[in-house]
């Protein structure tokens, strides 16, 4: 007589009802034959996906009613072994709490660079193009064609300090290179330089760039290394005319020495699609700033990217049942 192999318990995950939905064409594939149960929250679970409509509009300053029950649900979680983020970050407090306890984190990054990109890029043009004073002389119905000022720069022969060489930052360069933009990388290692940058430096290097950046663009993830990197100091560094575009976090920048820069003209513009307070509040002075471009933290919006999340879920879903590598994890 043999010894039955055991069955393996059905794998318990924990999904909202819209991650249900958009991961149910390929859960199945995913799982390859495991026994699988959802739970709800407050019930114990082996993985979860924190999708978007979880996080829905909340802010890390005012995390709505379900998002908090999501969260406490994870935190609640004895059995809880892989949580995968929509988000291409894991900066929330939650997530450091579940990797302080042993779970693995994954994020979703990559699934909408090329839609930050393409904000990116629009903020880059329309700063250099000077679309802030031409709106707004449309809105005052003045025939103004720029004549008789300061003319744009060309683009091409400038500098652009990218800050930040994961998919979002090397999206962005590949097309400001192609637009004659000489790049320099600013990343979390001290690794050679990789094309389209000529040059590279570590994110405690980024003082040593700064006076030659006429563009300084921020897509780097929040960490302890990047949190206040660009300060009063590294702003001062700057030349006459340089530009400002965050699509990162806004805690990587000091928002009143930004403000400040903003003001006195040190900085000849911004275009700004995170804040360190989130909403923006109605008293900062960054809404009424004439060369200052404001987004509501939506570069990355488009109608494609809960696909391109859920495929990143159902693929490290594949590989934790085969016992493969998780990609994008946190480190």
């Amino acid at each position: 007589m043999t010894d039955s192999i055991p069955t393996p318990k059905p794998l318990r995950i924990l999904l909202s009802p819209d991650a249900q939905r958009q991961t149910a064409a390929g859960l199945l594939d995913a799982l390859n034959g495991r026994a699988h149960t959802f739970v709800a929250l407050g019930q114990d679970a082996d993985v979860a996906f924190v999708s978007r409509d979880v996080t829905g509009l909340s802010t890390k300053n005012s995390v709505l009613p379900h998002t908090q029950a999501f969260h406490d649900s994870l935190r609640q979680a004895a059995s809880l072994h892989w949580v995968h983020a929509h988000s291409a970050g894991a900066d929330r407090p939650v997530y450091g709490e579940l990797r302080a306890r042993g779970v693995e984190v994954t994020t979703s990054s990559g699934a909408n660079a090329g839609v930050v990109v393409q904000s990116a890029l629009a903020g880059v043009l329309m700063l250099a193009r000077q679309f802030p004073q031409l709106l707004e002389a449309q809105r005052t119905r003045t025939w103004a064609p720029l004549i008789g000022t300061t003319p744009p720069r060309d683009l091409a022969g400038q500098t652009a300090v990218v800050v930040g060489w994961g998919p979002i930052g090397q999206g962005l360069a590949a097309l400001l290179a192609t637009l004659g933009l000489r790049v320099v990388a600013v990343r979390g290692s001290d690794a050679p330089a990789t094309a389209p940058a000529q040059h590279s430096v570590p994110f405690e290097q980024l003082h040593s760039v700064l006076p030659q950046a006429d563009w300084l663009l921020l897509a780097c993830p929040l960490s302890e290394r990047t949190r206040g990197l660009v300060d009063a100091a590294a702003l001062a560094l700057l030349p006459a005319g340089a530009r400002l575009v965050n699509v990162a976090r806004g805690e990587v920048v000091d928002e009143p020495a930004l403000i400040a820069a903003l003001q006195r003209g040190a900085l000849a513009g911004a275009f700004l699609d995170v804040f360190a307070n989130e909403p923006l509040p109605s008293a900062s002075p960054l809404w009424a700033l004439p060369n200052v471009i404001v987004t509501p933290h939506t570069a990355g919006h488009s109608d494609g990217n809960e696909a391109r999340v859920a495929a990143i879920f159902l693929d490290n879903l594949r590989r934790w049942c085969a016992g493969e590598a998780l990609v994008n994890r946190v480190a």
